[in-house]
């Protein structure tokens, strides 16, 4: 199968006094790049939740993103009445400020850092219990959509290599034309000498001449290669590292043939099938 590194997926779960909520994006690169969002009071669990994501993931950009909003109504923020003490009792002490006037004193020391004080409530197992199930929800999520994202990318890589495997029969169909045309050239070129040569000499040098340019071998080579990339996408698990080297391989034959071509026709389709590979090559970055 062919799966995506692009994703995305969210979960939402409803408790009594909490609306939990995970987003998870993900991107193509070579590692597993893991970036985690989430409240201070799940810190503790990050480690695990990690562990998760990681092990689900496997490579690439993800941002996972874990929300936690307070449905019941009540803030969990106090006033830090000790503070605010302070910052009224030194403000009275400015002159030209009118420190019988309490209430623009209480004012002016409320715009200050740390007049509130956050009640930070300890993650209790049943809640977390809730988040983790919140966060697999999320992974099947992006797991969806990559294995969707990753089904289009199979049917376009399809449609690439069968494109060069039409592209390589042509390329059969004028290699024997482009050696009967070599031959008939060398035999004109010497004939114009008008000078006795030993035939079995010349035919020897012709045999010879001719391998230079024989491109059996690339083709069987790059024919077997193509399938074996079409095998190895109807592999159990996605193998883009393993197609992307495949494709590589694709390309050295391709470019082999082209240096041995030396025949209009067939350089132009070496150069369809570079744009057919390279559009490949573009859409591997993303396979996982």
């Amino acid at each position: 199968m062919i799966i995506s590194m692009t994703g995305y997926g969210k979960a939402v779960q409803q408790l009594p006094q909490r609306k939990i909520t995970v987003e998870i994006r993900t991107l193509n690169s070579k590692n597993l790049d893991l970036n985690l969002r989430i409240p201070n009071a799940y810190r503790e669990k990050e480690l695990e939740i990690r562990k998760i994501a990681a092990a689900q993931l496997s490579r690439g950009k993800i941002d996972l993103a874990l929300h936690i909003e307070n449905t019941s109504g009540k803030t969990g923020q106090t006033l830090n009445i000790d503070q605010i003490e302070q910052y009224i009792d030194q403000l009275s002490q400015i002159k030209n400020l009118d420190s019988d006037n309490k209430i623009q004193l209480v004012q002016i020391a409320s715009t200050f850092p740390d007049v509130f004080l956050t009640t930070q409530e300890e993650v209790e197992d049943s809640e977390f219990d809730v988040v983790l199930k919140t966060v697999q929800e999320g992974l099947d999520a992006v797991n969806d959509y990559r294995k969707n994202e990753g089904e289009i990318l199979r049917e376009e890589f399809t449609n690439r290599i069968d494109n060069i495997a039409q592209l390589l029969d042509d390329v059969i169909v004028d290699d024997k034309e482009r050696l009967d045309g070599i031959r008939t050239r060398l035999e004109k070129a010497v004939a114009d000498l008008k000078e006795k040569v030993d035939e079995n000499r010349f035919e020897q040098e012709l045999i010879y001449y001719l391998e230079k340019y024989d491109i059996t071998e690339e083709k069987v080579r790059l024919n077997n290669h193509l399938n074996y990339f079409k095998e190895t996408m109807q592999a159990d698990t996605s193998q883009g590292k393993k197609l992307a080297f495949i494709s590589q391989e694709i390309g050295r034959e391709i470019n082999t043939i082209g240096s041995k071509a030396n025949h209009a026709s067939m350089q132009q389709k070496v150069v369809q099938m570079k744009d057919e590979l390279e559009k490949i090559k573009e859409q591997m970055l993303n396979v996982l």
